[in-house]
């Protein structure tokens, strides 16, 4: 069938504006879209046992050795790297051990510490040392949440002396590994780790001025203390750009090493504690009053809990169950038992008789004296660090502090100090790569060399950043809210004026 002449005119417009359209449509589209690169392949048999053996000896699942097809030439088609289902994954054994350490470590604090200060106190002031730790605990959790941990752990910062922003407010603080500290553990877990140690570390310096600070002029001097030398010196010497990680930083400054916190946990807070007590001067009637133990059994009791958590604080320091966590249980538990021993036997020697708080002093200074090398020194030097742990801070609590006549209440700066002290030191000198072979990583050239310099250097910075810090931290405090409780009040006790309660209620037999 034909087209009449007046339809054509209409039929041609309508076929030029289609193709008009079309051609148009056509130079309008965007380019097609990049062809999605393939998947990379599955990974092999030998990439997963690659990774098991990864996660089984702590290792870097990233780094392995070549594996899978080989080219004509032998050499392997895949790259050196693992990608395996349980990289960037916490390992359900190594987080389950760390959760367990970090429940350990806060008992170390509540009710370990409690118990342990309380026993020693007198009976009107129990519950002040209680309401402390427990103080401490909140007030501490809260600064570690908003900026405590990022500020040791982060890295945006790039700065040896803190860390970043990036983990404010535990943001992006998840299940999965920070790989910075860990491989195989969430790094959620390992912040409430490092928090329990953040809490324990504030927590020895009320044993110096215990019975005679108030409660409101120690949170706020905790809390400064916190941000002024906790948080520095927890990233210097434990952050990834540290100025004193010797093991895993290879530009530090200072090539230490502090296994779990001689000079972060006990150094700092032992001499800050020291210059606490001396600008709050003794007790009423110290040297004139009789001040005993009210509760030995108590005292017994916290030690006991302080030597099972301790387990938690160092061995957990490998952030793995490993070998190195296998030696750090090991050291701590042969140091910690010759300590206790050795502190009781020069009581007999000098006194004729072994008192309980000697076997528990002597137990605490063991835990600590080995703390900073319980992951590096082997079960011999293990020994030795017993019987210098039971000699030295002996020799501080019974003729350094008689000698100088300052009220350290509690032992703190005697065993804490001293002990963090000694042990930070000896640690450069006993250390070795046959137990940890990490210090072979950055430390080759220093560790059964010049290590013990090293410690030196990290040794003199903490103490002078907490000699400082707490000067300055301290009469702020005292110029603000004052330090010591009225003179009415420290007799009447702590538990009552501070608190409103009495630890022990003794009602009359009708």
């Amino acid at each position: 069938m034909t087209c009449s002449r007046s339809r054509r005119p209409k039929l041609l417009a309508t076929l030029a504006l289609t193709a008009g359209l079309g051609l148009g449509s056509l130079f309008a589209q965007t380019p097609p879209a990049a062809a999605t690169p393939p998947a990379p392949p599955p990974p092999t048999l030998e990439q997963r046992i690659a990774g098991l053996e990864a996660y089984l000896g702590n290792g870097d699942p990233t780094v392995v050795l070549k594996v899978g097809p080989k080219d004509k030439d032998g050499n392997a088609t895949i790259p050196a790297g693992l990608t395996t289902p349980s990289v960037g994954t916490a390992g359900p054994g190594h987080n389950g051990f760390m959760m367990i350490c970090t429940a350990l470590v806060l008992f170390m604090t509540l009710p370990g510490l409690a118990l342990f200060y309380g026993g020693l106190v007198r009976t009107k002031n129990v519950l002040s040392v209680m309401a402390q730790c427990l103080g401490i605990a909140g007030l501490v959790t809260i600064i570690w949440w908003a900026v405590g941990y990022s500020l040791v752990f982060g890295k945006s910062f790039n700065s040896p002396y803190l860390g970043g922003t990036e983990y404010f407010f535990l943001a992006g603080v998840d299940a999965a590994p920070n790989t910075d500290y860990a491989f195989w553990v969430s790094q959620n877990v390992f912040s409430m780790y490092q928090l329990m140690f953040a809490i324990i570390t504030p927590a020895l310096i009320i044993g110096a001025i215990a019975e005679r600070m108030k409660f409101s002029a120690i949170m706020a001097f905790v809390f400064i203390w916190m941000f002024v030398v906790y948080i520095p010196l927890a990233h210097m010497v434990w952050g990834s750009t540290g100025l004193m990680n010797g093991v895993w930083n290879a530009g530090a400054s200072i090539k230490a090493i502090d296994f779990a916190g001689g000079t972060v946990v006990h150094m700092s807070s032992g001499w800050s504690a020291l210059i606490l007590c001396i600008i709050l001067g003794p007790r009423l009637g110290f040297g004139k009053t009789p001040m005993p133990p009210h509760s030995l059994v108590l005292c017994m009791v916290g030690t006991g809990m302080l030597w099972v958590g301790w387990y938690g604080f160092n061995a957990g320091s490998a952030v793995a169950a490993d070998g190195v966590a296998a030696n750090a249980f090991t050291t701590t538990t042969l140091a910690t038992g010759v300590a206790s021993f050795t502190w009781a036997a020069l009581e007999y020697i000098t006194r004729g008789k072994a008192s309980v708080l000697g076997f528990c002093s002597g137990a605490v200074a063991g835990l600590v004296v080995v703390t900073p090398g319980c992951g590096f020194i082997n079960s011999t030097s293990a020994m030795w660090v017993g019987l210098i742990a039971g000699l030295v801070p002996f020799l501080a609590c019974t003729k350094l502090k008689s000698l100088f006549k300052y009220d350290d209440a509690l032992d703190t700066f005697g065993v804490h100090a001293v002990g963090g002290t000694v042990g930070a030191f000896i640690t450069g000198i006993f250390a070795t790569p046959s137990v940890n072979s990490n210090l072979s990583t950055n430390l080759k050239d220093v560790v059964g060399k010049t290590l013990w310099l090293e410690q030196l250097k990290a040794i003199g910075l903490t103490l002078i950043l907490s000699i400082v810090a707490t000067v300055v931290i301290a009469y702020l405090v005292k110029a603000v809210l004052g330090l010591r409780p009225s003179v009415d009040a420290e007799r009447e006790g702590l538990d009552l004026t501070d608190h409103g309660e009495e630890g022990y209620i003794y009602e009359s037999k009708s």
